[in-house]
């Protein structure tokens, strides 16, 4: 090492003391142990960076153990999807036995099952769905499980029209949905138990972050704030490193080296990957990739144009040069009579539960204070046009009459008016606000054509004068019942976190990121916070 490299090791080593890493120190070599949640992992002490520098050329650890785990997850992810699809064929050929005692046979109706789950399980590891680029966190996973089984069953109903089997079409009828909702389960399943391995530290990458300090901080910031905790860093690298360490969020992380010797760093550190923010020229990229090979690190490219477009993001090769293809946002077309359709299904089947629930809840409502059952207000939908929504009343009847001797309280983030503890709120209001039982008549303004399942917040026409700039767009399509702001956090959300969240939804949304809000919206029903 040379001077200033001892001379940063060193204020570093002062650096891991610091209060801000409440979690235990650990030894470079040892298995994973508890850490805060997703986040950070003291620095060695230098005298451990000299004994991890000798080591370097073997197979770091970290691979081996990173690998191990990969295994493990895969394997447990493997016999969990055989064990649902051959649960679901089988489920198939009893209805089908139970149907057609008569003319059913047996045997043939097992071959054929047989056959089904080996199609679909090969079509499940062909599709990479248990690829650890999509495990653990996004709408890759569930998007490339549907997909391999629409292959397979696809596979099938063409043997079914080419040999005319018995039992191939009780497969497609049963088998198919029941063992496509039940795999998704199981995946979300053992996702959540993955999320909450790594909040313990375990199967997260280490992360080493290496750029200027503004992107740097940004990366960091964007790592904290996942709630999948997929990364745990271990140190960043700057481009001036000028400073020993930074505050992100309330974290105090460790500046290990400069880009210059941010390789090095990596492997001394065992870190599983390097992300690297977005403004650093591409030789040194390329310069990087090379130094990391054979390293136990991954190489990532961080850029904030996915905050903007997202997976509308592509890329394709010219003459060796990478282009970057952003494609136009699209508010009209048939993806948008697909969610029309998949509005006008989900809004008629919730309605009927809904009405049996509704009665007590009408009822409750009407004896507190003898007023209206419903709550009617305007709000702006699609296009700037006016629509009524409609609710469960949760205030008292002259809410709206109060609501000027109350501005001054007003706890709500930018044009938003909320209050917690708002004393026009009813009894029976509160228990219907904080499980979002009060939004459930809203299915109508579904089923009418004002609104979606899933979008932006509905905005009142107050809010909507005050909009200036982007935030128009968010009326670029029809307000949702639930939607990103609703699973982030609803009312503890800040004004400008709301909007990002609804233009982000707005310019990317997809049928597959519909369906995960709605399943993480029944969670948060059953789970409220920031509900009041």
């Amino acid at each position: 090492m040379t001077a200033v490299d001892v001379q940063s090791a060193t204020a570093l080593e002062r650096a891991s003391t610091h209060a801000a890493f409440s979690t235990p120190r650990v030894a470079l070599f040892d298995s994973l142990q508890p850490a805060e949640a997703g986040h950070l992992l003291p620095f060695p002490a230098a005298g451990t960076l000299h004994r991890a520098a000798a080591v370097a050329p073997r197979l770091q650890p970290s691979l081996e153990r990173r690998r191990l785990w990969e295994r493990r997850l895969r394997r447990r992810l493997r016999v969990t999807d055989a064990a649902l699809v051959i649960a679901a064929v089988a489920a198939a050929g009893a209805v089908n036995l139970l149907l057609d005692r008569a003319s059913a046979n047996v045997w043939g109706l097992t071959l054929i099952g047989l056959m089904t789950a080996l199609v679909w399980t090969t079509t499940l590891t062909l599709f990479g769905t248990r690829s650890t680029t999509v495990l653990g966190s996004g709408a890759g996973e569930y998007k490339r499980v549907a997909h391999a089984t629409g292959l397979a069953f696809g596979i099938v109903a063409m043997t079914f029209v080419v040999f005319q089997w018995h039992g191939v079409r009780m497969q497609l009828m049963v088998a198919l949905p029941l063992g496509l909702f039940a795999v998704l389960v199981g995946r979300w399943t053992w996702r959540r138990w993955l999320i909450g391995q790594r909040a313990y530290g375990h199967y997260a990458a280490r992360t080493l972050v290496t750029g200027t300090r503004d992107d740097v901080e940004y990366v960091v910031r964007q790592i904290l704030q996942d709630s999948c905790h997929a990364f745990t860093i271990v140190g960043v690298a700057l481009a001036d490193a000028s400073v020993d360490r930074i505050v992100v969020e309330g974290h105090t992380i460790p500046v290990v080296g400069t880009t210059e010797t941010v390789a090095d760093r990596a492997r001394m550190l065992e870190a599983d990957s390097v992300v690297v923010a977005s403004r650093l020229d591409g030789e040194f990229i390329k310069r990087l990739s090379w130094e990391l090979e054979g390293a136990a690190s991954e190489l990532i490219l961080s850029s904030r144009l996915a905050d903007v477009a997202g997976p509308r993001i592509s890329l394709s090769p010219l003459d060796g040069m990478p282009l970057i293809h952003v494609k136009i946002p699209e508010f009209e077309g048939a993806r948008h009579v697909l969610k029309r359709t998949m509005d006008v299904a989900v809004a008629t089947l919730a309605l009927i539960p809904i009405t049996l629930i509704g009665v007590p809840l009408a009822l409750l409502i009407k004896l507190e204070d003898h007023g209206p059952v419903f709550f009617r207000q305007t709000r702006i939908g699609r296009d700037g046009s006016e629509f009524k929504i409609l609710k469960f009343r949760t205030m008292v009847v002259d809410a709206e009459a109060r609501l000027a001797e109350l501005q001054t309280e007003n706890e709500g983030a930018g044009p938003l008016f909320k209050l917690k503890r708002d004393p026009r709120v009813t009894r029976i209001g509160a228990v219907l606000r904080k499980f979002s039982l009060d939004e459930l008549p809203q299915f109508w303004n579904v089923l009418t054509g004002d609104m979606s399942v899933v979008g932006p917040r509905p905005p009142l026409p107050s809010e909507v004068v005050e909009y200036d700039g982007d935030v128009s767009r968010r009326l670029f399509i029809k307000p949702g019942i639930t939607g990103l702001w609703q699973v982030s956090g609803r009312s503890d959300l800040s004004w400008d976190e709301s909007v990002r969240l609804d233009l982000r939804y707005v310019e990317n949304w997809s049928v597959m990121t519909d369906l995960m809000i709605m399943w993480r919206t029944a969670r948060v029903m059953l789970q409220p916070e920031g509900a009041y």
